[in-house]
């Protein structure tokens, strides 16, 4: 079944790939249509999100974010499937990177970098950082179940010049890499939620108590690795510009969990500059009464 299914699908998604963006956003456009008009996905869950986060905004205000959101989300699902087709000079053209001279610099050191970014605006093309640099680019993933087109995905991103790495097989793959002296550079995107099982950290996002993954920082104070965060704004449709900001070169010097809520930090700054290019789909706030009684 998993074969017929890639079979079925993946012309549909080289067909799609191939249109000139022109065309590509008039598909993204009908698609919104049927998201938000027809079915109503998730409509229910985005607006409670927002209404947890911004109780400062009016419900109209809300409800335009809301909107603008679902273009945003339709714009992002036909991009990644517009980088089947896109080649390392379109999306250097399209995805722009400033600050790179953070990375010039700990490679010039020979120290690998932990990047840390969010399911903000074009999070899916970050990885194409790697033709500009000179670290090895591993972007931590969860796999598909789908193993069809989870290897069409890591093509894809090899064709960009990173390699993906299941998050369950992380820590062995940097170790590997450390025990051979690659330099490297790991892109966790850490906004999701773990299990209750393995929340370990709480920390407020947005006010609201939450559990949060420390297993990036956690690797960058074994491995003696820089921290860096990814501030992405959309300039317009399919154009993003980033900005490497430099948390540390010396992540072993934080107390514990100080580095994850840095990134925390400014992953919220960047939400509330133009929160309808966050991902308000995902259940991000589903613990948030299972917090911990503290003593």
């Amino acid at each position: 079944m998993q074969l017929l299914a890639y079979l079925l699908i993946y012309p549909i998604l080289w067909v799609i790939s191939k249109l000139p963006f022109v065309l590509l956003y008039r598909v993204s456009d009908f698609l919104h249509i049927i998201l938000f008009h027809v079915i109503g996905y998730r409509k229910k869950l985005v607006l409670k999100n927002l209404e947890l986060c911004f109780p400062e905004k009016s419900h109209q205000e809300l409800l335009t974010i809301r909107k603008n959101f679902y273009l945003h989300m339709c714009d992002l699902f036909l991009e990644m499937i517009k980088s089947l087709s896109m080649t390392p000079e379109q999306m250097a053209k399209h995805a722009v990177f400033h600050n790179l001279e953070v990375l010039d610099r700990y490679a010039e050191q020979n120290k690998s970098v932990v990047l840390l970014c969010g399911h903000y605006a074009n999070y899916e093309w970050v990885l194409s950082l790697a033709n500009q640099i000179e670290h090895e680019a591993f972007g931590i993933y969860s796999p598909l179940s789908n193993k069809y087109f989870d290897r069409l995905i890591k093509r894809i991103r090899k064709k960009n010049g990173g390699e993906l790495v299941s998050r369950y097989q992380t820590a062995r793959k940097v170790l590997k890499n450390h025990r051979d002296n690659r330099l490297s550079l790991y892109g966790f995107v850490n906004d999701q939620s773990p299990q209750l099982i393995h929340a370990d950290y709480w920390r407020e996002f947005f006010g609201v108590k939450v559990p949060v993954f420390t297993a990036a920082e956690t690797l960058a104070k074994k491995f003696d690795m820089a921290v860096v965060f990814f501030c992405v704004k959309k300039v317009k449709r399919g154009y993003y510009e980033t900005t490497i900001i430099d948390i540390t070169s010396n992540s072993a010097k934080y107390p514990d969990y100080k580095i994850t809520d840095i990134y925390w930090e400014y992953l919220e700054r960047e939400i509330r500059n133009k929160p309808e290019y966050y991902l308000w789909t995902h259940n991000r706030f589903k613990h948030k009464d299972k917090a911990p009684k503290e003593d």
